[in-house]
């Protein structure tokens, strides 16, 4: 009966440790969520607009952070999903990058979910006008009022490589080769780009030279692109409210080279198209070609 007592007294005072454990626990990352600078310990709505050139400061030192493996502790437990989920996203930047799974976005830059709004696609393009990728771009700046988009490409890009390969392969013809996939599609539309690098290089420049110059070409092609379909973006950017940059990710140190805004962008932001008049401009080609086809 003792034995029995002493063992009940302690299995209780163990559930009372651990209990007092886990509450010390709760209220340590309660209150790491109250140190911090945002309102509600992450990025919300109810949190202030952050300058791009300060966003852009925050991606820097997020990155080296994680080039020295000395990542912020934190703790995004559930207090932290409920205020995203109640107060909405408030994201600082806007990152447009490639779908490669080395390329982990809030990792490498060492931000938290709510913190930067991530599109991703194989190389970072947007050779097609891409609707959804443009539109969320126009969400984001807009409705979300991010004030830096960020072009993101990498080292080895595997979509580059391919499309170097294609155009160095068809180079000779105006058109390139016959594209009976998707894929092929998507590698033609970065023939432009491939065929870019190649005539900024030497003759005598492997096609591996010709891919690594490509990754670069292309980030600043995808930044072209988007502020030649968008009409809100350009205007952002030329209000001064938005700015757009370009950035390369080594896979291998895990450094992120920052360009900086693509070379023409005063040309561009000086175009009076959209994706919305792109569309109908095709649309109504389409019509004229059928009208065309039945008259005759």
């Amino acid at each position: 009966m003792f034995y029995f007592c002493s063992q009940k007294k302690s299995s209780i005072a163990e559930s009372t440790e651990i209990a007092l454990q886990a509450s010390a626990e709760g209220d340590n990352r309660a209150m790491e969520r109250k140190n911090t600078h945002h309102t509600h310990g992450v990025r919300t709505q109810a949190d202030a607009s952050v300058p791009a050139e300060k966003a852009l400061k925050k991606l820097k030192e997020g990155n080296s952070r994680y080039v020295e493996g000395k990542p912020v502790q934190r703790s995004f437990d559930e207090g932290a999903r409920e205020a995203l989920a109640q107060y909405g996203q408030n994201p600082f930047a806007a990152i447009v990058g490639c779908a490669d799974s080395r390329c982990p976005v809030e990792i490498l830059f060492d931000v938290q979910p709510g913190d930067v709004f991530v599109l991703r696609n194989a190389g970072n393009t947007c050779t097609h006008a891409e609707g959804s990728l443009v539109g969320s771009i126009e969400y984001s700046v807009g409705h979300l009022h991010t004030n830096l988009v960020l072009i993101l490409g990498h080292t080895n890009c595997g979509a580059i490589a391919g499309a170097t390969a294609m155009a160095l392969k068809d180079k000779e013809n105006p058109n390139g080769g016959v594209q009976s996939s998707t894929l092929e599609k998507l590698l033609g539309g970065l023939r432009p780009v491939a065929l870019q690098a190649l005539a900024e290089l030497p003759t005598t420049a492997t096609a591996e030279q010709v891919a690594a110059h490509a990754v670069k070409v292309n980030v600043f092609h995808t930044m072209e692109k988007l502020l030649t379909y968008s009409e809100p973006l350009r205007e952002k950017v030329r209000e001064g409210e938005v700015c757009v940059q370009g950035a390369i990710y080594d896979i291998v140190t895990g450094k992120v080279e920052f360009l900086g805004p693509c070379p023409r962008q005063a040309l561009v932001l000086d175009m009076g198209t959209s994706l919305v008049e792109h569309k109908i401009i095709l649309e109504g080609t389409k019509k004229s070609s059928v009208a065309s086809v039945g008259g005759a």
